[in-house]
C-alpha cells in the first residue's frame, strides 16, 4: 500500500542550494548561481571567484536549474586565486588597449611576491606617467563593475576575431583547436582567449597596482597567503636576469609559445630545438663549473638547492663530471644523512615530524664534518637509517687536494645552514624550472605546473605512486619550499635553470594517460582535469629524440647518469 504522504506533485519552480557551511537558500531556477552566494555572503571577507557546485568547478555565472551543493571558492584558494588573477590581466589588456591601441601586452612571467612580470610590443615600453594612466583606467574598469562575458563560438571567427586583432600568437594557437568552437570572453567590447574561468564582473579586482620596471613594467596583485594592502616589491636581480637569459634562449630556438613548439613538431624541427636546448643547458653547467675553478683554491665547498622535480640530481652529476674536466674531484655529502633521530625531530602544527625544517637537521655535527675535512682531516660521515629512524656511521671520507665537496639539500641557501665556514669557501646554486613556454602572450604555464608533471611521470615509473597520490602531496611539497626555499634563492651565486622549452610535447604521452587514472569524483580530478585541459593545445613529440645524459631523463628514464657515482 502506498505510503500516506506520497502524492503525485508539479514540477518545482526553485531551487534549493545547500552552502557547504551547512546554510540552505531557495530562489528561483534560471537564475546564475552568483545571485545565491552573494546572498549567502553579502560581505565576503575576500573575493569569492567561482564555486564548486555538486562536486564541480564552475563559474560564478552557471545557471543554476535544480537543488544543488555549493562550495564557494575565494581568493584564499589556489583555483580562486588563478581566476582572480586572469580576470585581472584581462582589465589590464583591455584597459591597453584603450588608451594604447597599438600596444600588445605580452604576460611574461610571474614575480615574487605575487604579479606578473609584462612586456610592451610594437610601441616603446611605458613611461612613469603612461603607466600611471594605465593603472587609473584599470581602476575605472574596476568601479564600473564591468561584466566579463562568456561566449562559445567556431573557431574559424575566433581566429578572424585574433587576426584582425593582430594577435599572431592565438591565431597560430588556434590552428591546433582539434574541437570546432571555443569559449572567448569579452570585456567593453574586447575579446580574448584565456586558459581557464574568470571572474563574473570586474567591481571586486581592486587589489593590484601597476609598478615601472624595465625592460617592462609589473601587476602587482594578491598572493594567496599575503592579505592585502600588498606588500611591498622586493627587487630580485638573479631571478630577473634568468627570466631574461631564457627569452634569449627562446629567441635562438625559434620557438616564442605552444603555437610555435606545436609547429616545430610538425614540420619535423623538433629534434634541431632539443639538441639546441641541450646545448644551452651544457653550455651553462660548464660555465659554473669554470666559475668554481676559477674561484679555486679560495672555493672548497659548493651548497646545491631548489624545489621538487627541478632535476637537481641529474644536474649534480653533470657539474661532477665538469669539475672533473676542470681537474676538481668532486666529494658528495647529502643533507639526508645528517638528520637528527627521530626522537628529536621537531614537529609542525599538526604534531606531524617536520623533516623539511632546518633544526630537523644535526647542525652543529655537520658543520663540524666540514670545517674539519677543509681541515685535511678524515671523518665518518653518516648514513641515515629511515627505518630506524637515527643515523648509522658509513664510511670514512677525506678531501685530497684537488678535491670539492657537492652537498645538495633544501637548505642548501639557507644562510643559517653553515656558520661556522667563511662565506669565501662556499659557491651557492639555485636549480629550478624558473621559466616555461606559455600558452600565448595572455596565458601563462606556470613552472610550478610543469614541475608537477614531471613528479607524476618520475613518482609513476621510478616511485609506485600514483598521479592521485602525487596530487595529494603537492600541496605540503609546495608549502615546504615556500619556506624553505624560495625565501633564500637570490643568496645563490648562480641560477640553473633546468627547464627545456621542448619538455611538454615530450611528457605529454607519459603524463596524459596516469591523469586519466585519478578517479572524477575525488578532489585530486579538478587538478587533473586542468593539467589534462592545457595539455590539449601541445603536440606530443616522441622521447627518442631526447639524449640520454639530458635533465629530462631523470623523469622520463634512459639517463645514462643513472648509475654514474663520483
Amino acid at each position: 500500500m502506498p505510503h500516506p504522504e506520497i502524492h503525485p506533485a508539479q514540477p518545482r519552480q526553485t531551487a534549493l542550494v545547500a552552502f557547504h557551511d551547512g546554510r540552505l537558500f531557495e530562489g528561483p531556477v534560471g537564475l546564475p548561481l552568483r545571485d545565491f552566494v552573494e546572498a549567502a555572503y553579502p560581505d565576503p571577507p575576500e573575493p569569492i571567484a567561482a564555486a564548486l557546485m555538486n562536486g564541480e568547478l564552475v563559474e560564478l555565472t552557471q545557471i543554476v536549474e535544480g537543488d544543488a551543493s555549493v562550495q564557494v571558492l575565494d581568493t584564499t584558494t589556489t583555483d580562486g586565486m588563478r581566476i582572480y588573477q586572469r580576470s585581472l590581466l584581462f582589465v589590464l589588456i583591455v584597459a591597453a588597449n584603450e588608451l594604447f591601441p597599438e600596444a600588445h601586452i605580452i604576460v611574461d612571467h610571474s614575480v615574487t611576491l605575487g604579479g606578473f612580470f609584462c612586456q610592451v610590443k610594437g610601441r616603446a615600453l611605458f613611461s612613469a606617467e603612461e603607466l600611471r594612466a594605465l593603472e587609473a583606467r584599470m581602476r575605472e574598469i574596476v568601479a564600473q563593475d564591468e561584466p566579463i562575458l562568456r561566449e562559445e563560438m567556431p573557431v574559424v571567427q575566433a581566429k578572424a576575431i585574433f587576426e584582425a586583432m593582430g594577435y599572431d600568437d592565438k591565431v597560430r594557437l588556434l590552428r591546433f583547436r582539434e574541437e570546432p568552437t571555443i569559449a572567448l570572453y569579452r570585456l567593453r567590447g574586447v575579446y580574448d582567449y584565456f586558459y581557464g574561468y574568470m571572474m563574473p564582473s570586474t567591481g571586486a579586482l581592486s587589489g593590484f597596482w601597476l609598478e615601472l620596471y624595465p625592460p617592462g613594467f609589473i601587476l602587482r596583485m594578491p598572493q594567496r597567503g599575503f592579505p592585502l594592502p600588498l606588500h611591498s616589491h622586493h627587487d630580485y636581480p638573479k631571478l630577473m636576469g634568468i627570466f631574461r637569459e631564457y627569452g634569449e634562449w627562446l629567441g635562438i630556438l625559434g620557438i616564442e609559445d605552444i603555437g610555435s613548439l606545436n609547429e616545430a613538431v610538425e614540420k619535423g624541427r623538433i629534434r634541431e630545438a632539443v639538441l639546441v636546448s641541450e646545448a644551452l643547458h651544457e653550455k651553462q653547467i660548464a660555465r659554473i663549473a669554470d666559475e668554481i675553478a676559477r674561484r679555486r683554491p679560495r672555493v672548497r665547498v659548493v651548497l646545491i638547492a631548489g624545489p621538487s622535480s627541478s632535476g637537481k640530481t641529474t644536474f649534480v652529476r653533470r657539474l661532477a663530471i665538469q669539475l672533473l674536466v676542470n681537474e676538481m674531484r668532486p666529494l658528495p655529502l647529502g643533507l639526508d644523512d645528517y638528520f637528527v633521530d627521530r626522537d628529536q625531530t621537531p614537529r609542525d602544527a599538526n604534531g606531524a615530524y617536520d623533516f623539511e625544517s632546518l633544526e630537523a637537521l644535526n647542525l652543529a655535527l655537520f658543520n663540524e664534518h666540514i670545517r674539519r675535512l677543509l681541515a685535511g682531516e678524515r671523518v665518518t660521515v653518516p648514513r641515515f637509517d629511515f627505518h630506524q629512524g637515527k643515523g648509522l656511521p658509513d664510511r670514512d671520507v677525506s678531501l685530497a687536494e684537488n678535491a670539492i665537496l657537492l652537498v645538495e639539500g633544501i637548505h642548501g641557501l639557507n644562510p643559517r645552514l653553515l656558520t661556522e665556514i667563511p662565506a669565501e669557501m662556499i659557491y651557492r646554486i639555485y636549480v629550478s624550472a624558473l621559466t616555461q613556454l606559455n600558452i600565448d602572450h595572455h596565458n601563462r604555464i606556470p613552472t610550478t605546473d610543469v614541475r608537477l608533471l614531471r613528479r607524476i611521470v618520475r613518482d609513476a615509473q621510478f616511485r609506485g605512486y600514483s598521479a592521485r597520490e602525487t596530487i595529494q602531496r603537492w600541496a605540503s611539497v609546495r608549502r615546504g619550499e615556500e619556506r624553505n626555499i624560495f625565501p633564500y634563492q637570490e643568496n645563490a651565486d648562480v641560477m640553473f635553470n633546468s627547464a627545456l622549452a621542448y619538455e611538454l610535447a615530450v611528457l605529454k604521452p607519459y603524463v596524459e594517460p596516469l591523469l586519466l587514472t585519478v578517479p572524477p569524483d575525488t578532489p585530486e580530478w579538478l587538478e587533473a582535469r586542468r593539467l589534462l585541459a592545457f595539455l590539449r593545445w601541445v603536440r606530443p613529440c616522441r622521447a627518442d629524440c631526447v639524449p640520454d645524459n639530458s635533465l629530462l631523463r631523470e623523469f622520463i628514464g634512459g639517463s645514462i647518469l643513472e648509475d654514474f657515482t663520483f
